[in-house]
């Protein structure tokens, strides 16, 4: 089950920014176009799953990743989750309404509060990354770096242009399936209880 969930994650996190609508939020109508749309709230929607699926699957790997790696995950996801609701449903019901969207999204995206919780969850998330690689660096040094480096970089990647965001979609994809293929060795899992 980690395992799937993992994968699962992987595959949910890369479909976010491919499937998300890319057009000029700066204008009323290129962010009505891109909120308003149903691949909006399904595109942030399974980015909000799989912000879910990774501290679960990370519950069960608790062997291999331990208990504090896996509690900055969770600490993370509770954190980061809330500004994802807001702007995937909330922006969504904004662009449906008629109402100034650009001024609802500006109030959404940069209430200090909101700004500040969605920063504070995703640095969260890369401490807890770094930390589950840490743990996995003697079993699998591959898989730790590269899962690692797709939670360090989802802050950043924000301000990036969609290509290099679709291309971060696919560093959490392999990050997150080299965690699962390496947790599932059963050879790698005893050299780790062994060190």
């Amino acid at each position: 089950m980690p395992r799937t969930a993992l994968a699962l994650a992987g595959v949910l996190f890369l479909l976010y920014p491919v499937l998300r609508p890319w057009t000029d939020e700066t204008t009323t109508s290129g962010a009505r176009e891109a909120m308003g749309s149903t691949a909006w709230v399904v595109s942030h929607f399974l980015a909000m799953i799989g912000f879910v699926l990774v501290p679960l699957a990370l519950l069960g790997l608790r062997d291999l990743v331990g208990l504090l790696p896996t509690a900055v995950m969770w600490v993370g996801a509770g954190l980061t989750l809330p500004y994802y609701g807001a702007e995937d449903f909330g922006l969504h019901a904004a662009a449906t309404t008629g109402t100034n969207l650009l001024d609802v999204a500006e109030a959404t995206r940069y209430n200090p509060v909101a700004i500040t919780i969605f920063g504070v969850g995703l640095v969260t998330l890369a401490v807890g990354a770094v930390l589950v690689a840490v743990r996995v660096w003697r079993v699998d040094r591959y898989a730790a770096t590269v899962f690692a480096a797709g939670f360090v970089l989802f802050l950043p990647q924000f301000f990036t242009p969609a290509p290099v965001r679709i291309a971060h979609g696919v560093l959490m994809l392999v990050g997150l399936g080299s965690l699962a293929i390496s947790a599932g060795s059963p050879a790698r899992l005893r050299g780790q209880r062994a060190a």
